[in-house]
Formats: structure tokens, sequence, C-alpha cells
């Protein structure tokens, strides 16, 4: 059976708002925090869920999902150097007993309780629920998990004791989900239908909009759609702060020599779900399934603090477009229209 039509960011445009009174006069008026944080995220990934990522967008007040794969030892001693800025760094952890205890280790030598976020590709097996309800009956911490694209993926997680609701299956740029399972939901939907229903029905529910970003312009209209917090991996790659091996344009790993210092132009990125990570940390894929990822090579993009400065300066216009002064109300009265082109590409992307 065959529904209606869904879309995805690039299927879609916000449509400019008559400003009142009280709009904002330029993008200097905007207020782009949401108690006391902004809420964009790092995704947990390597190269973007780094403790060096996190520090650095913690002076601007953005979170950092950290990824899964660092020692507890290192996680226990970052937490607890950088309490100030903890309320910025999401935990990061899977739903295996191994999981658990390595997350018992930690929250008994910290002193303060972050956010965490169980995260699993396909949020809606029993097993996911099981453990959020597991995790939050004994711990009792501020709960992220998914990933769920449905209304009915969403009040699962809410039911098993969820407080964040990570939206998205296969929309991210190294993720190969659809292209090998067939199965996903287009991300503007997701986001557009699980952030009315949560808020709607859901109390103190929020959403994050995870994956399939591109631009400044897609994580306003994931904000316009609903979504509370907006994850972002592949945008954020190949900064300083995200590490990833250091490459020339077809992968070599040698440097490239000018004016006397050593450079290299990429950085390796891959899906969690690729061969590659599979093979770092789990000694391969498992005969049962397949690669659900791929590596790629992304342009060195020097510090995050350029990349940030463009998102922020870009979600600032957004709000002034929209005729409002919080990010949180841009999504109050909030207008798309259906579009089969929204870029001129004639000079490139």
């Amino acid at each position: 059976m065959i529904f209606e039509e869904k879309y995805d960011y690039s299927d879609v445009m916000l449509v400019p708002r008559i400003c009142g009174d009280k709009s904002p006069e330029s993008r200097f008026d905007v207020n782009l925090r949401n108690d006391n944080a902004i809420p964009l995220i790092a995704a947990n990934m390597n190269g973007v869920g780094t403790m060096e990522m996190a520090l650095e967008l913690a002076k601007s007040h953005c979170y950092t999902a950290l990824h899964k794969h660092y020692p507890v030892e290192d996680l226990i001693e970052f937490f607890n150097k950088n309490s100030a800025q903890s309320r910025y760094f999401i935990y990061s952890m899977g739903i295996s007993d191994s999981d658990h205890e390595k997350y018992k280790e930690f929250i008994f030598h910290i002193d303060t309780h972050p956010m965490i976020c169980i995260d699993v590709a396909n949020g809606y097996t029993n097993k996911v629920r099981h453990f959020i309800r597991k995790i939050r009956d004994i711990y009792g911490p501020v709960i992220m998990a998914g990933n769920v694209v449905t209304i009915e993926g969403v009040s699962r997680l809410a039911e098993a004791g969820a407080d964040i609701i990570k939206i998205g299956i296969g929309p991210g740029s190294v993720c190969t989900t659809r292209k090998m399972t067939g199965t996903g939901y287009p991300q503007f939907s997701a986001v557009l239908e699980c952030a009315e229903f949560a808020h709607r029905y859901l109390k103190n529910i929020k959403i994050v909009a995870d994956g399939g970003i591109t631009c400044p312009g897609d994580a306003a209209k994931a904000f316009a759609a609903g979504a509370d917090y907006v994850m972002i991996g592949g945008e954020f790659a190949g900064h300083d702060e995200g590490g990833g091996t250091p490459c020339g344009v077809l992968g070599d790993t040698s440097p490239i020599m000018s004016n006397n210092s050593y450079y290299t132009t990429h950085r390796k990125f891959y899906g969690m779900a690729s061969k590659t990570a599979q093979d770092m940390y789990n000694g391969g894929v498992a005969d049962y399934r397949a690669s659900e990822g791929k590596e790629v090579l992304v342009p060195y993009r020097g510090p995050i603090a350029n990349t940030l400065s463009n998102y922020l300066g870009g979600l600032r216009s957004a709000c002034t477009y929209q005729g409002v002064k919080n990010l949180s109300d841009i999504s109050i009265n909030a207008k798309f229209i259906r579009v089969s082109r929204q870029l001129n590409n004639i000079f490139g992307n």
C-alpha cells in the first residue's frame, strides 16, 4: 500500500512572514539559546563527537554527544576535569550488558549526572524499550534515545522513559540503511510529524532531528518543523577538533609538500555502522548482517568555529525571515511550500 508523499529538506522551503512591530530588526537581535544553551548537537560519531569538539562547542553553549568508544577511564577524567562545561557533554551508550557495566562504572566515579544518549539504529525493538526503562529506574538520568521516524516509535520510547527522542533512519551522509534495507522515512516529514505529535500529546518530550543536515538552511527547516534539537554529523566532520585520518583527495595518507611545510587536503570520515567502524571496534561485520554505513573523504575544514559561525548566522537570519526573536519560536506559524528546486547551482554547490 502506498500512502501520501513524504518530503526531505530539499523538497521544501520556508515562506517569509510579514514582520510585526516586535520582530527582530537584524540577526543581531535574535536569541538562539533555549535554557541557556544553543540546541545544536555534534553527533556521536568518530571524527565529530570527540572530547576536543565538546570543549570547543561548549564555549558557544552547544552540545556534543561523545562517541561511545572512549575508554571509561578517559570519560571519567574528562567529565570530572571539565565539570563546569559538562552540561554540554552527552554520554553515549548502546544497549548491551557491557554498555551497562561501563555506564555503571562511569556514573559511580563522576561528580555530575550528564544527559545520556542510548543510541541504536533501530529504536523499534523491545530490547531498546526494556533497556531505557532499566536505566531510567536504576539511575534516573535525562535520557535521549532513538532512532525512530514514526509517531508509534516516539510513543513507545516515551512510554519506556525517554525524555528526548532522536528522529532519523537513513538520512545521514555516511549511512546506507536505506540502500541496504529499503527502510526509512524522508527526514523533513519524519521530524514534522513526530514533533507535532510529541508536543501536542506527550508531556515534556523533546525531539531531535538527527541526520540529513547539509547546510544551515536545513537546520532552520528542522527547527521550524518543530525539532527541539538538531544533531549534525557530516557537516561537522573534517575539522581540527574532530581528528580523523589526514589524507589526500584519493585517500592517500602521504602529506603534500608546499612552501617547506606538509599538509593534507582531506579527512577520512565514516558511519558508525560502516565496515570501517565494525572492523575497528567489533572485530568485523557479523556474519548475519551487512554494513549499513560507508567511509568517505571530506575536505579539511580547519577549526569548527568557522563552520559553527556559519550555522549560527544562518539560523539567526532564518529567524528574521520568520519574524521571531527566539529560535524556539521559529516553528510558530511557520509555512512551508513544496519546491522542485531550491538552489541555483550554475556555479556549483
